[in-house]
């Protein structure tokens, strides 16, 4: 029986640890070969030893630097080479740096940008050049809830967020007349990622004077459904835009919050 993205190719960036390795994996699951892109190429090939191993879907390490043209036009090109076409692009690298304004030093805060923002231009351009001859691909951002709503002395992450729906719809209306669909997922916070668990909980618990469990439990309150977002949640709906069920979705900037945001 086919999968939903049977014998397609995906490109995924940040691909090596995370949410972008568990994209990698579901991915694969749903049938599709996998470029695992990032800018840890042993972690890369790590994660695409085990999604061959596991799903019998073929995936290859690419290192890259989102920020790096030539690297990134090296990414789409490997694919090409390794499999022939490129049918979806999930641009999952991203950084966050955390500062108060008067305070962020302007070379971090361009470097979020740079990443968040300009390496997702560059993918989705490169992708767009071997997808519009092709007159079929979708290109997936992972945004965040930051990019709807203003996030308290992160105004890099945000900023770059907001420009990446933008981007987005953008790129929407551009390639719409080439078949190809842009869309964006906003997850809300990944309470079990190695972000929370090896470093947020912990600066934050420092910062308010209050145990980690209690930090958990801040934000855990803040949603409506009671709980934080997981892999699964984002991978679920990133395989749903990815696939023919979402043809006739395009521009569009999913939450996946559990009600914490509703535009």
């Amino acid at each position: 029986m086919n999968k939903t993205l049977q014998d397609k190719i995906a490109i995924v960036t940040g691909g090596a640890q995370g949410l972008g390795a568990a994209l990698c994996h579901r991915l694969a699951l749903e049938g599709a070969h996998i470029v695992v892109a990032d800018l840890n190429l042993e972690g890369a090939t790590e994660t695409a030893a085990k999604i061959a191993a596991q799903t019998g879907r073929r995936a290859v390490a690419a290192k890259v630097d989102v920020t790096d043209e030539s690297q990134v036009a090296a990414m789409v090109d490997r694919a090409i080479v390794e499999f022939g076409c490129l049918d979806i692009l999930v641009s999952n690298a991203g950084v966050l740096i955390a500062e108060a304004v008067d305070e962020f030093p302007a070379e971090k805060w361009r470097f979020v940008m740079n990443v968040n923002l300009f390496g997702y231009f560059l993918c989705s351009k490169h992708a767009a050049r071997v997808m519009k001859p092709q007159r079929s691909g979708v290109i997936i951002q992972i945004n965040s809830k930051s990019g709807k709503k203003g996030s308290y002395k992160n105004s890099a992450y945000a900023a770059s967020k907001f420009g990446g729906i933008g981007l987005t719809q953008s790129l929407g209306l551009e390639l719409a007349e080439d078949n190809i669909r842009v869309n964006a997922v906003c997850p809300g916070n990944l309470l079990d990622s190695p972000l929370w668990v090896n470093s947020l909980y912990a600066q934050y618990a420092k910062k308010w004077d209050i145990t980690e469990e209690e930090v958990r439990q801040r934000y855990i309150d803040q949603v409506p459904m009671k709980r934080g977002c997981t892999y699964e949640d984002v991978c679920n709906v990133v395989v749903f835009l990815a696939s023919d069920q979402a043809s006739y979705m395009t521009g569009q900037a999913i939450n996946v919050t559990g009600g914490q945001e509703m535009r």
